[in-house]
């Protein structure tokens, strides 16, 4: 986008020392993606349609409730029952009509997400559930995507930035160097279950929005490897670095076919539960010598298995291996149980030649090493 800058419209930012001139042209031709139009992504793509950010595209499959007028400012009664993604963008654009405001009411899933995303500049997370997460930033990592990314718990709210290097030498981590192991949607409550004061995404929002500025223009420095917490009761805030975990990169799908074949739903539900077995269960059917065991890590990882016999066959080649199908049961297993888990799922749902047990060791290789470890201690 190379149209003249509206100076009476972006003046307030523009005479800045450390903005510009330079700065407003940098928004002006961004291209960011946000995914949510809730509590999160009202505010931010409020201010970021405000501070003239030249093509968003706004992605959400919700309809407008009336418990949502409590915190996403976007909306009024009025609007009740129409798609959120379409409404805010005809709210956006009535605040700036100068740009390019693009709807998609549709979800993100694991056969769109890579073409949507690789549109855009940089990736906004404001989803509300760990399936969406998961998917966003595997999508990001294999696109080589800038990810901003808000979270909010009752009275507490998170802002980090993924997949992002500002200086030559920096390293980049991603969401599951932060949380590797996928988290239930079951195991921790939603605005909808735990409730939420309306402020707290208005806040987490426009922080959000604060670090999109950010990478766009280059001013001041991003959240990257650093989680923000901020507590509204007490107002505290407390800033954690992270950094790329090298077992973790191989949780993510290797190629664009892996991850249209992942179900990220599946990952992060409770359904999932039921094909792991704990190191107990494992011990006893390796004594039983009924199994065979599938060590689905790359070829490298460590640490070595010499203790019983199994397979290696990392994940991003399980679709087109031959695996063993002679025994009554199956069990993968990896460094920590994500990749073995999505193993196990992958074989399980299979009709072709699949044995009646396929399970995946919980914890991994590395909790059954430490367990073993007591045990002879």
């Amino acid at each position: 986008m190379n149209e003249a800058i509206s100076y009476e419209r972006y003046d307030r930012q523009i005479i800045l020392k450390e903005f510009g001139e330079a700065a407003q042209r940098k928004l002006l031709n961004a291209k960011i993606l946000v995914v949510g139009a809730g509590g999160l992504g009202c505010p931010l793509l409020l201010y970021l349609a405000a501070a003239g950010v030249g093509t968003i595209g706004v992605v959400d499959f919700d309809t407008i409730v009336l418990s949502n007028l409590q915190r996403q400012v976007l909306y009024s009664v009025s609007d009740i029952g129409q798609f959120k993604a379409t409404t805010a963008t005809r709210r956006l654009k009535e605040l700036n009509p100068e740009l390019n405001i693009i709807a998609f009411d549709l979800p993100l899933n694991s056969q769109n997400a890579l073409p949507l995303i690789a549109a855009f500049d940089i990736v906004v997370d404001a989803t509300d559930n760990f399936p969406a997460r998961y998917l966003i930033n595997d999508a990001c990592v294999l696109l080589n995507k800038p990810l901003v990314y808000g979270a909010i718990d009752r009275y507490e709210g998170q802002v980090a930035v993924f997949n992002y290097v500002k200086h030559p030498g920096d390293i980049s981590a991603n969401y599951r160097d932060l949380f590797p192991d996928p988290v239930r949607n079951d195991e921790v409550l939603n605005c909808e279950q735990g409730g939420v004061l309306g402020v707290l995404p208005g806040i987490v929002g426009t922080m959000m929005a604060n670090e999109t500025m950010k990478i766009i223009t280059g001013i001041g420095e991003p959240l990257a490897n650093q989680l923000l917490t901020y507590n509204i009761l007490s107002n505290q805030t407390y800033q954690a670095e992270f950094f790329p975990r090298a077992e973790t990169s191989s949780f993510i799908p290797q190629t664009r076919q892996a991850f249209a074949a992942t179900n990220y739903e599946w990952m992060c539900s409770s359904q999932s539960v039921s094909l792991e077995i704990d190191i107990k269960t494992f011990d006893d059917l390796l004594n039983s010598r009924a199994i065979a065991v599938i060590d689905v890590r790359e070829p490298n990882e460590k640490p070595d298995v010499g203790e019983f016999s199994c397979e290696r066959i990392p994940l991003s080649q399980l679709a087109t291996a031959s695996l063993p199908v002679e025994g009554n049961t199956i069990v993968f297993i990896c460094q920590t149980g994500t990749r073995s888990l999505e193993a196990a799922r992958r074989f399980s749902e299979s009709s072709i030649n699949r044995p009646a047990n396929v399970y995946s060791l919980k914890g991994g290789i590395v909790a059954w090493k430490r367990n073993r470890e007591k045990q002879l201690a």
